[in-house]
């Protein structure tokens, strides 16, 4: 079986020529099959040029025809031009082509038009569809390969939304964002416009609707000195946020929503970017307490032998990847067996129902904070399937239209409420509304939870002003 493949710029008579003759030929031989890629006249040197040097060929005029061999193990045979198909074709069966210059440049002109009426037709059709479009930074980590087939289920966007997913890593290879892109395509997601991949800064969160930041970098060096490694890396971090930051500003839409994860400095991460996108609404940068919360409410759970969907409404405050406090004052249980008990949808104050005041004390907020690490060294992995989960249930509060009456914690930018200075971003009660997000008005600071907020805040300062001192000394 011959398989050819003939691509040509559109409004080159000899490509014309060269289809007529191929057309001939596929009629009258049933084993011979030709593959046309037809070029816009101002695109056709660069594609040439980038054909031919991914092939290894020498060739510089329109038409280009090569013979496939991909079914033999090899990439592809170059014939030449037009003169060679035509000897080819002469020599081998017996066809040649006599189409005169009138009709040659008939054609020509025919085949221009048509890939104009095309590409016209593309840009429309792309323009009906009005994708969301999704970016999601530092793709090749693990937790994007757990996000991906869970982000466009039903229910997780409002109304049924084209999406184009574009995955960026800037420390990955191309090759393998390209193999993540091929597993994507290979979960069929009916929704799914188009996947990008990108390996650098050119192209960062163009268009972009929703951009989740994964990105955690690991400390470049050990030192002896604690504090200084923590300063080093909220200089690494500063740098790397100022310029996504700047390119959110330049190239994201203004209504774009911004989602921050990770394990590192995640405050910071998310004043950053709300300090160098300045013409986008700092209510759509937040930063993700959501998995900090799921393991209070696992280990409250197993305390109190019910399962974790029972808790609700547990509180965090202060620096989710660092100095934080988890306050019970809205804590509530299902389902509790204990002396009292009513009907479904009965709860009660999980504080009234917590009697080892000890465990709460001491104990509570070491176990939290050390839930994860404890799940990461048995595993040797990162707690993908967590974080998955917290952005997950962020997300679909934060997309949709319908009430949610759940608290919520949150990194957002602190207005000054509950005391916390204005500028921070610092983990807060919220609730969602209407696809939007408010902090509650019914949580009561005591003097307890005031000194806690307040070295909760000290500790964000601190990192605020070591990044400032960076960015200032690069500018």
């Amino acid at each position: 079986m011959a398989k050819f493949v003939l691509a040509g710029k559109a409004d080159c008579p000899y490509y014309a020529k060269a289809e007529l003759l191929a057309d001939v030929l596929q009629r009258n031989l049933p084993d011979f099959h030709i593959h046309k890629i037809s070029v816009p006249p101002d695109g056709w040197k660069e594609w040439l040029e980038d054909t031919c040097a991914s092939n290894g060929w020498k060739h510089s005029s329109s038409p280009l025809v090569w013979r496939e061999l991909i079914d033999r193990g090899g990439k592809g045979m170059l014939l030449g031009g037009f003169s060679e198909f035509l000897e080819h074709a002469q020599g081998y069966y017996g066809i040649t082509s006599d189409m005169n210059s009138d009709l040659m440049l008939k054609i020509a002109e025919e085949n221009k038009a048509t890939k104009e009426l095309c590409m016209e037709e593309e840009v429309h059709q792309l323009k009906s569809l009005r994708p969301l479009h999704i970016w999601i930074s530092s793709a090749l980590n693990p937790i994007c390969y757990s996000l991906i087939p869970h982000l466009f289920t039903p229910g997780m966007f409002s109304g049924l939304p084209i999406f184009s997913l574009h995955l960026m890593d800037l420390s990955g290879s191309e090759e393998m964002l390209e193999a993540l892109k091929l597993e994507t395509e290979d979960l069929a997601i009916p929704r799914l416009h188009e996947i990008t991949v990108h390996s650098d800064q050119m192209l960062a969160f163009q268009r972009a609707h929703l951009i989740i930041f994964l990105d955690d970098l690991q400390p470049a060096c050990e030192n002896n000195d604690e504090q200084d490694d923590k300063d080093h890396m909220v200089s690494r971090v500063a740098e790397h946020f100022r310029r996504y930051g700047q390119l959110i500003e330049t190239n994201a839409q203004k209504d774009v929503r911004v989602l921050v994860a990770g394990d590192s400095l995640i405050n910071m991460k998310c004043s950053l970017l709300i300090e160098n996108a300045s013409s986008i609404d700092p209510h759509n940068f937040v930063a993700m307490t959501t998995q900090l919360e799921y393991e209070a409410r696992t280990l409250l759970a197993q305390k109190l032998s019910v399962k974790t969907t029972d808790i609700i409404n547990v509180i965090v405050w202060g620096n989710i990847s660092g100095s934080s406090h988890i306050d019970l004052q809205m804590a509530q249980v299902f389902r509790y067996d204990g002396a009292i008990r009513g009907p479904d949808g009965f709860s009660q104050q999980v504080m009234e129902m917590i009697y080892d005041w000890k465990w709460l004390k001491t104990d509570f907020m070491s176990l939290v904070l050390k839930h994860r690490a404890t799940i990461s060294s048995k595993t040797n992995k990162a707690t993908a399937i967590s974080t998955t989960n917290g952005i997950l249930a962020i997300l679909k509060a934060w997309n949709n239209a319908e009430s949610q009456e759940e608290v919520f914690s949150l990194g957002v930018l602190s207005t000054g409420q509950f005391g916390i200075p204005a500028g921070l971003v610092f983990s807060m009660p919220v609730s969602f509304k209407d696809g939007h997000w408010s902090v509650r008005s019914d949580v009561t600071v005591t003097d307890e939870l005031r000194v806690k907020l307040d070295a909760c805040a000290d500790e964000l300062r601190m990192e605020r002003d070591v990044a400032a001192k960076t960015l200032k000394n690069d500018a």
